[in-house]
């Protein structure tokens, strides 16, 4: 994914530049008080690239969609079908598909005058940063990100810039939950009528031995597939992201 790489540059271009922390693997002892500052800004950079991929997924529009997917098969009473690796792979295409003209930015905005030497590290994360944090306020609910800043007894924030990333992650994320549930729900009430009409015409011909789902399968995958569902889904999702 274009930002899984993004991010990738960015940490290779922060432990490559001329001002950046050296990566030095001796026993030394830390004469030094910079040294061991040093030291400690490797390690965080270091447990940045492990947590990268939990942390893009979880900051961008992966979330919504996966549960959507998954909420889709189960509607239509399919167990392994589509299997749980192409439900994945459909929700990591569509999440770059959605965050490329974030990461573009980051990317223009960031990388590209860092690796030309115009700025320093320290703005390039900033910058590289500020794209999916205005992706993240524009699909958080107010409600979500003041329930956040009760919980951490603070005063709520002047305007975007005062908001913190520790804050407004989890606002983000549950925010993401509640409208894929929504979603989810208007999914299943279509698949539901059906369900319940097929059960209805079993038990009024007396063929109560015969499992509606049987009946209902078939006819749940034919009406998915006159209307164009995958289409109407994809395309809503893509949209109904801010």
């Amino acid at each position: 994914m274009r930002y899984y790489i993004l991010l990738i540059f960015l940490v290779s271009g922060l432990l490559g530049a001329e001002n950046a922390p050296m990566i030095n693997l001796s026993v030394a002892a830390i004469e030094e008080p910079a040294q061991f500052v040093k030291t400690i800004n490797i390690a965080i950079l270091l447990a940045l690239m492990v947590l990268a991929p939990t942390l893009l997924l979880m900051v961008t529009s992966f979330t919504r969609l996966i549960i959507v997917f998954s909420l889709l098969r189960q509607a239509m009473g399919l167990q392994q079908t589509p299997p749980s690796q192409v439900i994945i792979s459909l929700a990591l295409i569509m999440t770059a598909f959605i965050m490329e003209p974030y990461a573009k930015t980051a990317y223009e905005d960031s990388i590209k005058p860092y690796m030309a030497q115009e700025i320093n590290y320290e703005v390039a994360i900033e910058k590289g940063i500020k794209p999916f944090k205005e992706f993240m306020m524009k699909n958080t609910r107010e409600a979500d990100l003041a329930l956040f800043y009760r919980i951490k007894k603070e005063q709520n924030p002047a305007n975007v810039d005062e908001v913190r990333m520790t804050i407004l992650m989890p606002a983000f994320i549950v925010s993401e939950l509640r409208t894929a549930f929504e979603i989810g729900f208007l999914i299943f009430l279509p698949f539901l009528v059906i369900d319940i009409i097929v059960a209805s015409i079993l038990m009024s011909l007396g063929m109560m031995m015969l499992p509606p789902v049987m009946i209902s399968l078939p006819i749940k995958i034919i009406f998915f597939i006159v209307i164009d569902g995958w289409q109407l889904i994809i395309g809503n999702l893509a949209q109904s992201f801010r």
